[in-house]
């Protein structure tokens, strides 16, 4: 039977204390130097020392300053330079800048303002100009119709006559009278109207005849014995009896409008 030699049994408690012993012996730590660089990736550091931090300290220090400036600057008026100085002329005040004048003549009504080579003028509206219009003539009545006054005895012009016609001697015994041509306008327009200036011209109803329509044609006999085929002697008698009644070949066409007859 083979013998065995006895193991001592370690003891539980010296072995704690061995582990506890080297537990606590720990290697020495390396301290980081403030100054050296921190790697954050290859090729790029930060540095951690005393730059940094008076860089933390500029930056509130910068935002300071930019604050104060727009604050001062909104305090002041931007327009304070620009000021325009006051002057008077002629007893009304005007702000006028520097280059610029300003001129007002109490004693008229326009005012003039100038700017360098610039002028402007008030423009001042003329006087309205009143017209009257005529009042229209009353309307004769039925009744006052028939004592109406004559028409107006102008006549429309007549023109140059045919030589050698019945008109063409009206119009040389008319110049023999001393009348115009207004009366020899008038002497036309009225036998324009009686006869045509038809020498031959007869009313079977009334047995006017002629020319001047004469009331009996026989009448005309005193200027001659040709007095049915004769203008010359038709015109003569027509003249004589308008010269005896009316006065003028006017006064006779003014008859004529009124009445209708002369």
């Amino acid at each position: 039977m083979a013998k065995h030699s006895a193991t001592p049994i370690p003891d539980a408690s010296h072995e704690r204390v061995a582990l506890v012993q080297r537990a606590r012996v720990e290697a020495p730590r390396r301290r980081r130097s403030s100054t050296a660089p921190l790697r954050l990736a290859p090729g790029r550091t930060v540095s951690t020392g005393p730059v940094a931090r008076r860089r933390r300290h500029v930056l509130p220090l910068l935002g300071f300053c930019a604050s104060f400036a727009f604050v001062s600057a909104s305090l002041v008026n931007p327009l304070s330079g620009a000021q325009a100085a006051t002057t008077t002329t002629g007893g009304a005040a005007a702000l006028v800048a520097p280059g610029q004048s300003f001129t007002v003549d109490s004693a008229v009504t326009a005012a003039t303002a100038s700017r360098d080579a610039y002028e402007i003028t008030q423009y001042v509206p003329p006087a309205p100009v009143v017209t009257e219009t005529p009042e229209p003539e009353p309307t004769a009545t039925k009744g006052a119709a028939a004592k109406a006054a004559p028409k107006s005895s102008a006549a429309p012009v007549a023109g140059t006559p045919d030589p050698g016609s019945a008109k063409a001697i009206a119009a040389e015994i008319v110049a023999q009278r001393g009348w115009g041509a207004g009366e020899y306008d008038c002497l036309v327009s009225l036998w324009q109207k009686e006869s045509g200036w038809n020498t031959f011209a007869a009313n079977r109803s009334s047995g006017a005849y002629g020319i001047p329509q004469a009331l009996p044609g026989s009448k005309m006999a005193s200027a001659g014995a040709d007095w049915q085929t004769n203008p010359a002697t038709q015109i003569t008698w027509g003249l004589g009896y308008i010269t005896g009644r009316y006065g003028t070949p006017c006064g006779a066409w003014a008859h004529s409008q009124a009445k209708n007859w002369y």
